[in-house]
């Protein structure tokens, strides 16, 4: 038999479904609670909803849990890179060799960010935020990629996804390289991913370039573990932004 929970008010009660998730967690779904009770929850933050039924990742910080489509933290960052769990997350399932190579040469192809991104970048101060820099720099995309993405369709969507993987280790190396005072890399498509990315933060203009593992193994740990959060408060709004059918680069 299916589980209830009831709410009583102003001498009258009523019973709300309760679903299981994933993790065997419980909900009380709400959806009726306006229509029948004339009451809506307040609840800042998002601290205590959940905004849709996923079965992406599951966390508890109280207990130490992290799991990416039922996979452990520790066993993901332990045995996988940053691209193959990025794959994951996306579409669900661990990716095969050929599906991880398509994948990553997909990416390497939308690598190129406009150069007029440049004088937009030169008018930030080397002391503003980086944070704030990004988020300008990723609502600027959209004049150099003004197409909206079909929801509908699995090409567009795919198409958005490598976009934006390709673009962004671009525009956060250019972030921070401002702020260093160096000048800008475009990096080198022969490296790995998270390679990459290390070589375009942190390649000086007068030494030839060498990998550190340690450090590149760290960012591609550290990057696996801020790979996903659950439905927090900036999941959420991306969602809402999102499900208006705004611009790929809008919602983020």
């Amino acid at each position: 038999m299916a589980q209830k929970a009831s709410i009583s008010f102003e001498g009258k009660t009523h019973e709300f479904p309760v679903v299981q998730g994933t993790e065997n967690e419980l909900a009380i779904d709400i959806k009726t609670l306006r229509s029948t009770m004339g009451l809506i929850t307040l609840d800042p933050g998002y601290k205590n909803t959940g905004s849709c039924e996923s079965a992406i990742t599951f966390l508890d910080g109280e207990k130490g849990i992290l799991r990416y489509r039922g996979y452990p933290i520790e066993e993901l960052a332990e045995k996988a890179d940053f691209l193959e769990v990025a794959y994951l997350l996306i579409f669900g399932e661990l990716p095969d060799v050929e599906q991880l190579e398509k994948f990553h040469a997909d990416i390497k192809a939308e690598s190129h960010v406009d150069e007029e991104m440049k004088k937009i970048l030169d008018g930030f101060p080397k002391s503003a935020h980086p944070m704030g820099v990004l988020s300008s720099l990723t609502s600027a995309l959209i004049a150099f990629n003004p197409s909206s993405v079909d929801v509908t369709s699995e090409a567009d969507l795919y198409h958005a996804i490598v976009r934006l993987l390709a673009k962004f280790p671009v525009l956060v190396s250019w972030t921070l390289r401002k702020k260093m005072g160096l000048p800008l890399d475009y990096g080198d498509d022969s490296l790995g991913y998270v390679q990459n990315i290390h070589k375009m933060m942190f390649k000086r203009p007068n030494r030839e370039y060498v990998t550190n593992d340690v450090v590149i193994e760290a960012l591609d740990k550290l990057l696996i573990l801020h790979g996903d959060h659950e439905q927090n408060c900036s999941t959420s709004t991306v969602r809402i932004v999102g499900s208006s059918h705004a611009g790929l680069f809008a919602s983020i």
